[in-house]
């Protein structure tokens, strides 16, 4: 009897995949466990497999088609089976009809250009697209390629190492074969599912594959034609001005040559870093022609001592550029949605410090590992969360969404920019687990090996300043939470105790929260469970 195949749900954020790629088409014998396509999901490109036996009857979605979670992908079955009743909404007729047009249009087609129907299948390789290897990633950086072209690898093979906009992850093959063709050189960026690789069996000529994206109309290529009489007559004054400056046989990777042709900049001019001298891209952004600058300086300089009787400084302005990373990038996008889509509002307290500066004293003589005061900090909030779930809260458009979990964001600094690792069940841990944890995860964003795990899930965030002597700041809200929590440098001041001035530890906690989430009153109240706790630490303890 016929069964459906639906979209199967591969992670718990996934609410819709992307089929990748088919590895069967209608009329194959499929056996259960046979792999029946690459779904691309929220997180990954994971393999999908069969878990019935039968001969495909029905495909839904093309490759590069999006389906939700649930929804059928397609019917196994006995061959000849009739299974239009098991489709939704009568799909199967017109899907039919749909066929036939589609036949029609690439007979149409065919004699026009006989590449444009050319398949991966067809040539019997695997297209290896830029995966999303986490849940805000655009695009990947290649940062170094593992082989080359004409090597020879395994599907469980690391091909390349990739830069999100998190960390540096690695690029598997899910194919045995050669590598026939690389896309980009590393350094060099590609958005989400563009064509990174090629594999499949040495000597396939991948070019028909490549190509049939581009089909140039007609009417462009009569233009051509008669192009090279138009250029005929002009033909002797140009080849007196392009001999000198002819660049074509120089060394340079085919971003180079774009850039250089944008700016203008001959390649005869240009000293190549990479093996070779081979020229790059940044050998053309950094090139800058000597000639040109020297004179206009003395010139500039000649023409103010004639017109100033001052003496006169000839500076050189100077600057560099470097460019944006991808996690750079990620934290301008996601922070601009926050700000101006979060109606933000502050809430600033002040911390009487005594007691917590004697307490951590005492908890480190006998601790196993040394506990900061930002790790009393994350465990203070952790519990004044759970007296107050309306700041451990989420905007989820028509409804809030109240979380009886603590899982507090620790925000954390790092070369290309801030990474946001978070500590579950904070509650429930010992301050030394805490800090313990914390460490492992500043240690992890510094090497950029923190996993998706790692950074995923926050209902609260913990931004600390006060190492670096800052007094107070406030946050950017880090979405989907509902409030963020800014924490300044303990400074010794004159405090009033018991109508006498005397010397204090005074630290001051900034309370950044989502106004439709979080009320102001809501938001001083935790505020004073929170101040309650940190002057009072013994009660982290109880």
């Amino acid at each position: 009897m016929a069964e459906v195949v639906k979209m199967p749900k591969m992670s718990d954020t996934m609410t819709e995949g992307v089929i990748a790629k088919w590895h069967k088409k209608v009329g194959d014998k499929v056996n259960s466990g046979d792999l029946l396509a690459e779904v691309e999901t929220d997180k990954a490109t994971m393999d999908f497999e069969s878990y019935q036996d039968g001969t495909l009857l029905y495909i839904g979605p093309k490759e590069g088609e999006a389906v939700p979670v649930d929804a059928v992908i397609a019917v196994l079955g006995e061959e000849g089976e009739d299974f239009q009743a098991l489709l939704s909404g009568g799909d199967a007729a017109p899907a039919k009809e749909e066929e036939k047009t589609e036949a029609k249009a690439e007979e149409a087609a065919a004699p026009a250009s006989s590449d444009s129907t050319v398949t991966a299948e067809d040539l019997g390789v695997t297209v290896i697209t830029m995966p999303l290897l986490s849940d805000t990633m655009k695009e990947g950086v290649i940062a170094q390629w593992n082989f080359k072209v004409g090597d020879t690898i395994k599907s469980d093979d690391a091909i390349a190492d990739v830069e999100t906009d998190k960390a540096t992850m690695e690029v598997t093959a899910y194919a045995d074969g050669t590598l026939l063709y690389v896309g980009l050189e590393a350094g060099e960026a590609a958005k989400v599912n563009d064509i990174i690789a090629i594999v499949g069996p040495e000597g396939t000529d991948v070019t028909p594959l490549l190509n049939q994206p581009a089909a140039a109309p007609k009417a462009e290529a009569k233009s051509e034609e008669k192009a090279p009489e138009a250029s005929t007559t002009s033909a002797p004054a140009v080849t007196t001005t392009t001999s000198s400056s002819d660049d074509s046989r120089v060394k340079a990777s085919p971003l180079a040559r774009k850039i250089a042709k944008e700016k203008g900049i001959n390649l005869n001019d240009v000293k190549g870093s990479a093996d070779g001298g081979r020229i790059v891209k940044k050998d053309v952004e950094s090139f800058v022609p000597a000639a040109k600058t020297s004179a206009a300086p003395a010139q500039e300089a000649k023409a103010e001592t004639k017109t100033i009787s001052l003496p006169t400084f000839v500076g050189e302005e100077k600057y560099t550029e470097s460019n944006v990373s991808q996690m750079r990038k990620t934290i301008a996008r996601r922070l601009g949605e926050s700000l101006f889509t979060a109606p933000h509002f502050y809430l600033t307290v002040s911390i009487d410090m005594d007691n917590a500066i004697a307490a951590r004293t005492q908890i480190n003589e006998v601790a196993p590992v040394k506990v900061s005061f930002n790790d009393m900090v994350i465990k203070a909030v952790a519990v004044a969360l759970k007296q107050h779930p309306a700041v451990n809260s989420s905007w989820q458009g028509d409804k809030i969404r109240f979380n009886q979990h603590t899982n507090i964001g620790v925000a954390m600094a790092v070369e290309d920019g801030l990474l946001v690792p978070v500590v579950r069940f904070a509650d429930g841990k010992t301050l030394s687990h805490i800090s313990a944890e914390v460490k492992d995860f500043a240690g992890k964003a510094k090497s950029k090996k923190l996993t998706p795990a790692d950074w995923e899930g926050s209902t609260f965030t913990v931004s600390n300043l006060g190492m670096f002597g800052i007094d107070e700041f406030t946050s950017i809200i880090n979405s989907p939470d509902g409030a963020i929590l800014s924490v300044g440098a303990i400074q010794q001041i004159p405090v009033v105790k018991n109508g006498a001035v005397v010397p204090g530890n005074v630290m001051k906690l900034t309370l950044g929260c989502d106004h439709r989430v979080v009320d102001g009153a809501t938001g001083a109240q935790f505020l004073q469970t929170l101040k309650g706790l940190l002057e009072a630490p013994i009660r982290l303890l109880a």
